[in-house]
């Protein structure tokens, strides 16, 4: 019976697969979505919900004002199916106005405001409005639910320098980024985890390969001003030895998970975010981005988390 020690160990994945094609693009955009396509699901998998949470403000409120213009189309269509007849002060000198007053009736009605200047007349005219009534509760009241659960949704806003850089350490280099809280809100216990993602050719096939980097500093307390994140590039790192030319030829790529308490909301929050292998700056280091005023308050300029300046690496170490 073979030894529990000589099992092969299972290589680490946090779940963005080991295949390689050549062809795949990054693992993680900059903007903390993954390089993931869905397709043949059903109707059932694609919760609305979702969507109109995580969708922009701008793109939302769009949508709110297609979904009421619409809404209100059908409607007026209904009432001009019955008879504009059936709709008392809604005659006007053209049809068009005429369907433009249904329109103007089926908005008063939706949103139950009933100014008083049109009315329906007849079963079949008030039914519809009876049936709009009912629509237009249902409706605002998702819409209102949906409002209050993008304000009340516990997001973070970490500014995350343009680059990262291979910079001076210790007497070597060291790979480090720089991230802020873009927001006034206190943030505790924060910490990051970057994994390095290189491609490896393995049996004679290119896989990728997830390598947790080791870091000066894994967490911080508060967050109130910037945070260098440093992994040193020693004997055991990864990168040791390694020139730009080399990590363009493994397609590195460093995914970067933040995670920290937003004491506002109550609730853990988290950010996410990559960078290339040509996203990486060598022989620089990072500027100061906050100063202290007369009154002794720190200034954080956030237009500065990216400034770097230049930096002379080591020898062996140029790129």
């Amino acid at each position: 019976m073979s030894d529990e020690t000589d099992l092969p160990k299972p290589r680490f994945d946090p779940g963005l697969t080991q295949q390689y094609t050549g062809g795949l693009k990054r693992a993680l955009n900059p903007d903390g979505n993954f390089n993931v396509r869905r397709q043949n699901g059903s109707w059932r998998d694609s919760h609305p919900y979702l969507f109109l949470i995580r969708v922009s403000w701008t793109r939302f409120i769009l949508i709110v004002i297609i979904a009421f213009l619409v809404l209100n189309t059908l409607f007026s269509l209904l009432y001009v199916a019955v008879g504009l007849d059936h709709l008392r002060n809604a005659e006007a000198p053209t049809r068009f106005e005429s369907m433009l007053n249904a329109f103007y009736f089926s908005a008063h009605t939706l949103t139950t405001v009933g100014y008083g200047n049109m009315w329906p007349v007849g079963p079949a005219a008030n039914s519809i409005a009876a049936l709009e009534s009912l629509a237009g509760v249902l409706v605002f009241a998702i819409v209102a639910g949906l409002m209050f659960g993008r304000f009340s949704r516990p997001s973070a806003r970490f500014g995350f320098s343009p680059t990262a850089i291979i910079s001076p350490y210790a007497g070597g280099t060291s790979l480090q980024f720089r991230v802020a809280n873009r927001r006034s809100n206190n943030i505790i216990n924060v910490d990051a985890r970057v994994l390095l993602m290189s491609v490896e050719i393995c049996d004679g096939r290119p896989e990728r390969r997830f390598t947790a980097l080791e870091l000066e500093r894994a967490e911080v307390l508060f967050f109130p001003i910037t945070w260098t994140v440093v992994h040193p590039i020693t004997a055991r790192s990864p990168l040791f030895g390694k020139t730009a030319a080399d990590m363009e030829a493994m397609q590195m790529e460093l995914i970067i998970l933040m995670r920290g308490f937003d004491d506002t909301f109550g609730q853990n929050v988290h950010a996410r975010y990559s960078y290339r292998f040509d996203e990486i700056e060598w022989g620089r280091k990072f500027a100061p981005a906050f100063e202290v005023e007369k009154s002794g308050d720190l200034l954080i300029d956030l237009a500065r988390i990216g400034s770097t300046v230049a930096a002379s690496l080591p020898e062996a170490r140029r790129a």
